[in-house]
């Protein structure tokens, strides 16, 4: 018997992730001085943190050490029970170091459990997406090794688009250059930031204008086949939800009022490096 493990970079909702039965490792962030664990929206004030990032304040975010998934992996090893964990991408935060360093702590204590990992090279709703499917999996019975194989199918299909309203959020993170986001912001040219393969973020197109950014990803489903008979489309939006309302009535219009959408807002982890104004994309892609 084991447990599965995620972390709230995952952003399922925090209702989704009780009725899954899944363990959360809240990560980290700072705001004004002052600590907080995303809790997965339960009692969240998103308003307010985007508010204060579009006010001029800088939230951070950080990993968290090796004592703290001790304290959240002990509990369940002292049950008797495996561990199983999907995480958001290892090529995204320092965190992992500390989990590596916890499971071989763990191991000399409970020599007979087993801790596994699946790295889903992926971050937000596009870890969430494959959390979401890997739990149906385990509570139908899978086990590790059948669950591996079916996660590292899913992860290859797992396709994810963002833009965003302001490029100095991506700026100050290192994900563009000062060059690069002065320009966009003078063309008024939103980035099409994608997630690669090996888990990393990379600018792959560019779009000019805020009203071409839902045809553009409508379209890019269209190219990648995306699967709406089979699989949820997610959309996330920080802090524009008439962006966000629009996107998912286009979707509608295009796929037909059938399709399963996921809608919600960005956490502020994730929140604190793309900033407000982000929309976001995640389904699963044939091509």
């Amino acid at each position: 018997m084991y447990q599965l493990f995620c972390d709230s970079n995952c952003e399922l909702w925090h209702t989704e992730a009780k009725e899954l039965g899944l363990q959360v490792i809240r990560m980290p962030y700072v705001l004004d001085g002052e600590e907080h664990a995303y809790d997965l929206g339960e009692k969240t004030d998103f308003k307010h943190f985007f508010d204060r990032m579009r006010e001029g304040a800088v939230p951070v975010t950080s990993a968290i050490n090796e004592q703290n998934y001790i304290d959240y992996f002990e509990p369940v090893l002292k049950e008797g029970k495996d561990i199983y964990y999907v995480t958001f991408s290892h090529k995204l935060s320092a965190t992992f170091a500390g989990m590596e360093r916890a499971i071989e702590a763990l191991k000399k204590s409970y020599p007979d459990r087993v801790i596994r990992w699946f790295d889903t090279r992926n971050i937000s709703l596009g870890a969430g997406f494959q959390v979401r499917l890997a739990a149906q999996k385990w509570r139908a019975g899978a086990t590790m090794d059948e669950l591996e194989a079916y996660l590292t199918q899913i992860r290859a299909h797992t396709a994810v688009y963002f833009v965003v309203d302001d490029l100095k959020y991506l700026k100050r993170g290192g994900r563009i250059s000062a060059v690069t986001a002065a320009v966009g912001t003078l063309l008024n040219i939103k980035p099409l930031i994608s997630v690669m393969e090996d888990g990393s973020l990379a600018s792959v197109g560019k779009i000019k204008g805020a009203k071409r950014v839902l045809s553009e990803f409508i379209r890019i489903m269209r190219e990648r086949e995306c699967n709406t008979r089979d699989y949820s489309v997610e959309v996330l939006q920080a802090d524009c939800p008439e962006t966000g309302d629009a996107f998912v009535a286009a979707l509608r219009a295009e796929f037909g009022e059938d399709i399963t959408v996921h809608y919600q807002p960005v956490g502020p982890v994730i929140g604190t490096h793309c900033g407000p104004g982000t929309l976001g994309l995640i389904f699963y892609a044939e091509k």
